[in-house]
């Protein structure tokens, strides 16, 4: 028995930090492919939208949303937002570096909240 509480004392550990990474992995992908899916809609459909369910699927559309703003030159900025919390900042970080908690540089119609990550990307569409 204290061979079998050892391995698991150890291997516990471990375990658990993959399965952080793992999810900090997810929210990070997810963040891409919805501003991606964002992003492909203005091109190819010449319209925004701010669905999750529409853009990605597969996401938990509870956990994340999207806001964007847009000028009569089609200037676009895009933010996309993690709101589900049980994920570190930084690991997301780790993995898509332009993920933050930081607010600045976020489309303005947007309403900053504590603990959100935030991926903004900015468009042109001609």
């Amino acid at each position: 028995l204290a061979v079998m509480a050892a391995l698991i004392a150890t291997i516990t550990p471990v375990a658990l930090n993959a399965i952080r990474k793992a999810k900090a992995t997810q929210v990070a992908q997810n963040l891409k492919t919805i501003a991606s899916a964002f992003e492909n809609k203005i091109y190819v459909d010449g319209e925004a939208t701010t669905d999750i369910s529409t853009l990605a699927r597969d996401v938990d559309t509870g956990s994340y949303g999207i806001a964007y703003e847009s000028n009569t030159t089609g200037e676009y900025t895009v933010t996309v937002y993690y709101t589900g919390g049980n994920v570190d900042p930084s690991s997301v970080a780790d993995v898509l570096s332009e993920a933050t908690t930081e607010t600045a540089g976020i489309a303005s119609n947007l309403t900053p909240v504590d603990g959100y990550i935030y991926y903004t990307i900015h468009l042109t569409v001609y």
